[in-house]
């Protein structure tokens, strides 16, 4: 596994010893000149002296899209991702919410191992963190010979290899066919290899600046639609499960992004949110970054949630998702399923958060969405496996990390381009909606 890094400093830390670093070396000068990177605005950009160590120098080595990286995330401890051109470090998520570890992810390989293992979870993070580890070796790669069809080969293989980490996810095999598609473009057009990795590079740092612009006006869209929603109500009481807020995504988050966005508006009251088993992402996770917030918030056990609906004013359930399906069956957290059911008998409305992303028009139920299974270590022990044995030993488990919540048990699909709803019917009609949206 990559080597671990302590975090006891924020991003503006991280940019001060970056560019300290940068010119105590002699790689660049404190003059400034402006320059437009890819689709985005005009940035200041640092401007380069030398570096020898990049193969990437005269196709311009963007220390300036660093800090554009850097700066589109929340300016918090809580980042999942840290990722400056060349370098990306993950946070160690299976050590939170006790220790602050940082991972350096060197190429392919770790992130694939990093997926697998949990070290960073959320389907938006997992797509993200899986392209940024391959633009990391791709801008190490010194000496490659072959042709730029033999450099977008290559890449298209690591793509293939990190699909396999978490199958269930949607945004990582739609984060990979987008960058495949990109690199052979790219190879078509290249006239050395250097620029069909530098095409790779820019296109997985888009996504991490994409992400976070994504989440919050999921967070927009879900507050002021579920205000619309509750009129008669002052004050609102949700309840969420797992975690999907900064540590799963790039930033601000999904149905915590909504959270997020009801508690800046005011009409928050409380947050509920579940503790998650077997791997606790609501407890160490969800609970950290609520608690971080400032946002008032309630820890409940998985199965309290059907007499917190009975008992408590809940107005809505937000849940984010892995997969949704063409008409709206979500794939999600293992228990989601269970909280839909719940809500459905005590008349809560259950709201899925997520962007566009996680949905693949590709199947018409979710009956065709492939669900993950986890080792049983999980259930048998503590701390999501890695703490002390409490299950008998010799004892069967079945353990899936996903459930799938059919579409008429679902109130509304917040997304970035707003929220899709039904028409009268037991089903979403998300590949019209898609298009509307892209035609917009």
């Amino acid at each position: 596994m990559a080597k671990p890094k302590n975090a006891k400093s924020g991003v503006w830390m991280d940019i001060i010893q970056l560019v300290w670093g940068l010119h105590s070396n002699g790689l660049i000068s404190f003059d400034t000149m402006s320059k437009k990177v890819g689709n985005s605005a005009n940035i200041s950009r640092l401007r380069l002296r030398r570096a020898p160590h990049s193969r990437f120098t005269s196709l311009r080595f963007a220390v300036a899209s660093d800090f554009q990286s850097m700066a589109s995330q929340p300016d918090s401890s809580l980042q999942a991702i840290r990722y400056h051109r060349g370098s990306l470090q993950l946070l160690d998520q299976r050590k939170l919410p006790l220790d602050t570890i940082y991972l350096e992810i060197q190429d392919a390989a770790e992130g694939w191992e990093a997926i697998r293992e949990m070290v960073v979870r959320g389907a938006p993070a997992i797509a993200i963190a899986a392209a940024l580890s391959l633009a990391v070796e791709a801008s190490k790669l010194e000496g490659f010979s072959g042709t730029p069809n033999d450099a977008a080969s290559f890449l298209k293989t690591k793509l293939e290899y990190l699909v396999s980490s978490r199958p269930t996810a949607v945004n990582l095999s739609d984060a990979a066919t987008k960058l495949t598609e990109i690199v052979t473009n790219a190879a078509a057009t290249a006239t050395d290899t250097n620029q069909v990795f530098l095409a790779y590079i820019e296109a997985a740092e888009v996504m991490l600046e994409d992400d976070v612009a994504s989440n919050k006006s999921i967070g927009s869209y879900g507050s002021s639609f579920i205000q619309n929603q509750q009129k008669e109500s002052k004050k609102l009481s949700v309840l969420t499960h797992c975690n999907t807020g900064s540590l799963a995504t790039a930033g601000f988050g999904t149905a915590l992004g909504v959270i997020r966005a009801l508690h800046a508006d005011g009409v928050l009251e409380r947050a509920y949110c579940t503790e998650t088993r077997p791997f606790n992402q609501g407890s160490r996770l969800t609970a950290y970054e609520l608690v971080h917030d400032k946002i008032p918030a309630s820890l409940i056990a998985d199965s309290a949630a059907a007499a917190l609906m009975k008992t408590r004013s809940i107005h809505a359930v937000i849940v984010g998702a892995d997969r949704v399906a063409a008409n709206g069956d979500t794939a999600n957290k293992i228990g989601t399923y269970s909280l839909a059911l719940s809500a459905k008998h005590h008349g809560v409305q259950f709201y899925v958060a997520a962007p566009l992303t996680s949905v693949d028009l590709s199947l018409s139920s979710g009956n065709e969405i492939v669900i993950e299974e986890r080792s049983p270590k999980e259930l048998l022990n503590t701390r999501g496996g890695m703490g002390e044995q409490v299950a008998a030993s010799g004892i069967c488990v079945w353990n899936p990390a996903f459930d799938v919540t059919p579409a008429n048990l679902i109130s509304g699909i917040i997304t970035e381009k707003g929220v899709i709803t039904k028409s009268g019917n037991d089903f979403f009609d998300i590949k019209g909606f898609v298009h509307k949206s892209m035609s917009n």
